[in-house]
């Protein structure tokens, strides 16, 4: 029997390393927070329907967590309901008696309606359970953004207030006019109150303003921004912009090579062989062309240089992390961190304009990724994306909780577009038989259920296919 070709060892051994180059414990830790956020918005969602449902005497057949095509993986029926889990997590839902859903259950339609379905229902109460899961979704948010305020507060960043400006990381924002340094002031003439959504604030922007050296210069904004930047974030760039910071030692282990060879906490990198520099972007640059090799490391201590020799890793890096959070930052002068918190009673409706602002960025957002001219549809991503948003290098549940509480706000905006298959759809049809008197066909409703189902599958294959294979490029 002949043995593998060549091409074939190849192709194991390559995908062999590949495998053993992924970090499975932050890959492990960033799947599992999405799934628990994604669990708790789908049940709450679909609890937003169930309790509807039941409100006014609908048969709620089945209550599930994802999806249980040929099996479940676990299930019990109490009274009329099936509740369980399935093992297909795009989603979930609840099974309505008489409702015409994803089941597609024609046997049940084709017999006489019976008072607990759903289709004998009158139309503003069918309208209701309907938006029951929307409802639910939006005042999640809320309840989430409140409690968010109320224990770690609402914090802030002006951009302004970045002491040494920014460090460009993406070469496109180079490319437009943005450079090291940079204090970006304003969007659209708009002060940026915190620096943590400059990014998003230029993705919806026409022009930006900087203070350059003390000289205020304005750049336009290319139209298809959105699109360029995701052609470089496909190239690997961690991030667009940075806070310009100084390479000052927090941390080195004491068991790493940097710290035997005499690097300490406090220690400011001032330079590499015979290149000088102050900033931590500049080291990385000079660090870039010596991985493997020993360098004469020069830091400013207690006001005296030091020089000795170091060990550059296969990476480019000598082992250490900076002075980078922003309330380290606070803490030295380089940027100032407003942190509001909030009483109980100010907390909701602060929590409820806190949505507000999110759902009017997300469908800014949305409009820009219709617009072909933006490329923004090149952005267009799956659960790969939204995975990669959560921390990887630890629990943070303030960084959980913000980061659910916008999805929940995504969710209900998404499931209110007028799609048949989603609730928007629903809504639709149930609007127009209000206002005309008129029910649509109960077939008509069939095959719009199967036309919405085929373009949110299609919808779906593309943005995880665009997640893991660039398709919009």
């Amino acid at each position: 029997m002949p043995g593998p070709t060549k091409a074939a060892v190849s192709i194991i051994y390559m995908t062999t390393m590949f495998l053993l180059a992924i970090n499975w414990s932050a890959v492990l830790l960033q799947v599992g927070q999405l799934l628990l956020a994604l669990s708790i918005l789908v049940v709450l969602h679909e609890f937003g329907h169930y309790i509807t449902a039941k409100w006014f005497g609908c048969r709620v057949e089945k209550f599930y967590l994802f999806f249980d095509p040929w099996f479940s993986i676990v299930k019990k029926k109490i009274g009329e309901t099936v509740y369980g889990i399935g093992w297909l997590p795009l989603g979930g839902y609840v099974k309505i008696a008489g409702m015409i859903d994803e089941s597609m259950d024609k046997e049940q339609l084709n017999k006489p309606a019976q008072p607990w379905e759903f289709r004998s229902k009158p139309a503003w109460q069918r309208l209701i359970i309907m938006l029951g899961g929307i409802i639910m979704n939006i005042l999640l948010a809320f309840v989430i953004y409140a409690f968010i305020l109320m224990v770690w507060g609402d914090k802030k960043v002006p951009a302004s207030s970045i002491k040494y400006g920014v460090h460009v990381v993406d070469s496109t924002l180079y490319k437009i006019g943005i450079r090291n340094g940079d204090r970006i002031l304003a969007v659209n003439d708009k002060p940026i109150e915190d620096f943590e959504k400059t990014i998003r604030d230029i993705f919806l922007g026409d022009r930006i303003t900087v203070d350059r050296g003390g000289q205020i210069v304005n750049l336009n904004l290319p139209v298809d921004l959105i699109g360029q930047l995701v052609e470089n974030r496909r190239k690997d760039v961690s991030s667009f912009l940075e806070p310009r910071i100084p390479a000052l030692v927090y941390y080195v282990p004491d068991t790493s090579t940097a710290y035997k060879a005499g690097l300490r906490q406090n220690d400011q990198i001032v330079g590499v062989d015979s290149t000088k520099f102050q900033f931590y972007d500049e080291l990385k640059n000079a660090l870039a062309g010596k991985k493997n090799t020993t360098v004469q490391l020069s830091v400013l201590r207690n006001g005296n240089e030091v020089s000795f020799p170091a060990r550059i890793d296969a990476d480019g890096k000598i082992g250490f992390a900076p002075y980078m959070t922003y309330q380290q930052m606070d803490s030295l002068g380089w940027a100032k961190l407003n942190i509001k918190k909030y009483g109980f009673f100010a907390a909701f409706p602060a929590g409820v304009r806190k949505a507000g602002q999110e759902l009017v960025f997300y469908v800014d957002q949305f409009k820009k990724i219709l617009n072909p001219k933006t490329g923004g549809y090149k952005g267009v991503g799956g659960f790969k994306s939204m995975g990669s948003i959560f921390p990887k290098y630890g629990w943070n549940w303030e960084a959980f909780w913000r980061i659910t509480a916008f999805f929940s706000i995504v969710l209900a905006f998404m499931n209110l577009l007028p799609i048949p298959a989603l609730d928007g759809g629903h809504v639709m049809f149930t609007l127009w038989e209000m206002i005309t008197g008129r029910k649509p066909n109960e077939k008509f409703l069939e095959y719009a259920q199967i036309v919405g189902m085929v373009l949110l599958f299609g919808l779906m294959l593309y943005a995880n296919g665009n997640d893991w294979f660039g398709w919009g490029k």
